[in-house]
């Protein structure tokens, strides 16, 4: 019941804006189930917004939007079991490699299009907590108190991988008398809030809302990342290096060094040169009613939807942004 009354609260949010959507297409029907995030999210908001672009660009196309997690995304694109998928471009490398949480390799998985450039590693410790750096606290053996994203995220795989560059190791961190918890991003800032977590990690656009909401409770700072760091990092996950500006948060003083990630809409090599062509192109001539469906899509042009990397964009979208004049 909660399921539905959100995602009609979605539909009758993208209903609101349906005037603003584009010519009729010559494709279809299709019938599209996309696999994305929990209901109420970003990513539910945008895949709602797409299934309204589809079925109204192609007459009686059906869609159904899916809740889920980016791991399970992948496999049920993968395997053919829905159409489309949301997940970070990076968690989708690790499929391609089978790398954890993948048990094989999912070679098939082909981006459609780019839906949030900027999912950016942002790590805060408690001012209490006097952590100076993070080489600091692998020096002086810290029993730190880290809370990460949900196993099996991206989140969580990077942050992991941000504490080992530095000689911080899960098991190291446990050794030394602290604990690494994992859960929603919300509990651990509310970890941090009850004074029961030094250390939180994710990735997020900036500036976050959630951050500047924990920061009226307690004193944070922004740690960043050396630039050696970022380079093995970028070179392990996929990201790329990104600066957060000076006083992208009140508390924030100086400019700091991190990396990000990126969001896409993929699909599987199975699906037609047709299909995929025509979902691209339901997107770019209604681009204006989806970014008014979420202030993600409203950062993005056109041309950047093409961004993917290090996912290839399947060959029925790349004809699709070449008709459009975006890919050579």
């Amino acid at each position: 019941m909660i399921i539905r009354r959100c995602l009609g609260s979605l539909l009758a949010t993208a209903t609101l804006a349906f005037a603003s959507i584009g010519s009729v297409q010559a494709g279809g029907p299709y019938k599209v189930t996309l696999a994305g995030g929990s209901v109420g999210g970003a990513w539910s908001a945008i895949g709602t917004a797409i299934g309204e672009v589809i079925k109204t660009s192609y007459p009686g196309s059906s869609f159904t939007y899916e809740p889920g997690r980016e791991a399970g995304n992948l496999a049920l694109v993968s395997s053919g079991k829905v159409q489309l998928g949301i997940a970070h471009a990076q968690m989708a490398l690790r499929a391609e490699q089978g790398l954890t949480p993948f048990t094989k390799p999912l070679t098939n998985i082909r981006a459609i299009a780019l839906i949030d450039p900027q999912a950016a590693v942002q790590i805060l410790a408690t001012q209490s907590s006097n952590i100076k750096s993070l080489e600091k606290a692998a020096e002086e053996k810290r029993p730190l108190r880290v809370s990460l994203n949900q196993k099996g995220t991206l989140m969580a795989i990077t942050g992991e991988a941000v504490l080992a560059a530095y000689g911080l190791s899960v098991e190291d961190i446990e050794r030394w008398g602290g604990r690494v918890t994992y859960g929603p991003y919300n509990a651990g800032l509310d970890q941090m809030k009850n004074n029961h977590s030094d250390l939180i990690i994710n990735m997020l656009s900036f500036p976050s809302s959630q951050i500047v909401n924990a920061s009226r409770d307690v004193d944070l700072q922004l740690l960043g990342l050396s630039n050696d760091k970022v380079e093995a990092l970028d070179a392990e996950l996929g990201t790329k290096p990104i600066k957060m500006p000076a006083k992208t948060y009140d508390f924030q003083t100086k400019a700091i060094q991190t990396i990000t990630g990126n969001v896409i809409v993929f699909a599987s090599t199975d699906m037609s040169d047709d299909e995929a062509a025509d979902l691209v192109r339901a997107l770019l001539n209604n681009f204006k009613f989806l970014q008014s469906a979420h202030a993600t899509l409203a950062r993005l042009s056109p041309k950047a939807l093409t961004d993917t990397a290090p996912i290839p964009l399947h060959p029925g979208a790349i004809k699709a942004y070449q008709e459009a004049g975006l890919l050579p």
